[in-house]
């Protein structure tokens, strides 16, 4: 049921990949781009990381731009001539025409009102791309309702960050009570923020019991989720010598057959060469 939701806010924020009714060859060759579109998720944080920085001038953010934007081409192209069901494709992956549509006026140098924000809805896909293109990453999520919890712990720490902001004088910004909340949730205790009312420690006493108990459920779901995948492995691996085995027996009844019809006949040409022996 979770795989399922996981499926369909993917298809509605346009990041649906090849639908699962769709011929063996698109689903192969939407396998098979997978790694392509890592790595170009990859380079937009790379080229993000850059722009920031000021490392990089028009010409390599120009060539950047058509880097990327030729991955999206790419993978629009083959996976459409591929599909059975274009409109169903498109539907599910509109973000993909959108961005190769959007982009030709960056491309051609065109001053628009809006590449700031086509760039930064392209980083935010990087998001997209990892849980789309991870099956692990969606069959982790998807079980024993991890994906809803780590949005829950999620809404805790910002909450988290949020109080102990206002209740506590030595958090002067939400984001300092964000950095606090984050860091006592995982244990790491940098110790550059502390709260100084007994009110504040109070509650980070709270949120560290929250994230000791977080975490511990966190290890044993990965804990269970690879457990599961190597026993899935035994059972692919014991379905296959079952169907060995079972290969075996049938060839063998075939060979048995094929001994019994032998000595059928051979009695029968031992039976003609006795009866011709025995005329007068």
């Amino acid at each position: 049921m979770e795989y399922a939701r996981h499926t369909a806010l993917m298809r509605l924020v346009g990041l649906g990949g090849v639908d699962s009714l769709e011929n063996e060859k698109a689903q192969r060759w939407g396998r098979r781009l997978e790694a392509p579109m890592v790595l170009a998720a990859i380079w937009i944080l790379i080229d993000w990381y850059l722009e920031s920085k000021g490392l990089t001038n028009r010409y390599t953010s120009f060539a950047s731009d058509w880097l990327i934007w030729l991955v999206f081409l790419s993978e629009l192209l083959i996976m459409f001539a591929l599909v059975d069901d274009k409109t169903r494709y498109l539907k599910q992956n509109w973000m993909s025409p959108l961005i190769v549509l959007g982009g030709l006026p960056v491309l051609w140098g065109v001053d628009t009102f809006y590449a700031g924000l086509l760039r930064t809805l392209r980083l935010a896909l990087t998001v997209g791309i990892f849980l789309r293109v991870s099956k692990d990453t969606r069959d982790l999520l998807s079980r024993h309702n991890l994906g809803i919890t780590l949005f829950i712990c999620f809404v805790i720490l910002v909450v988290s960050g949020l109080l102990i902001s206002g209740i506590d004088p030595a958090f002067e910004t939400p984001m300092d009570g964000l950095w606090w909340a984050w860091v006592t949730v995982t244990t790491v205790g940098y110790g550059d923020l502390v709260p100084q009312t007994t009110e504040g420690r109070i509650f980070g006493a709270l949120l560290i019991l929250m994230g000791l108990a977080m975490f511990s459920m966190l290890t044993a779901s990965f804990s269970v989720f690879f457990i599961e995948q190597d026993e899935r492995e035994l059972s692919a691996k014991e379905e296959r010598n079952i169907q060995r085995i079972e290969g075996l027996e049938k060839k063998l009844e075939r060979i048995e057959m094929q001994l019994d019809k032998t000595l059928i006949e051979l009695s029968k040409l031992t039976e003609l060469h006795r009866d011709k022996n025995n005329k007068p």
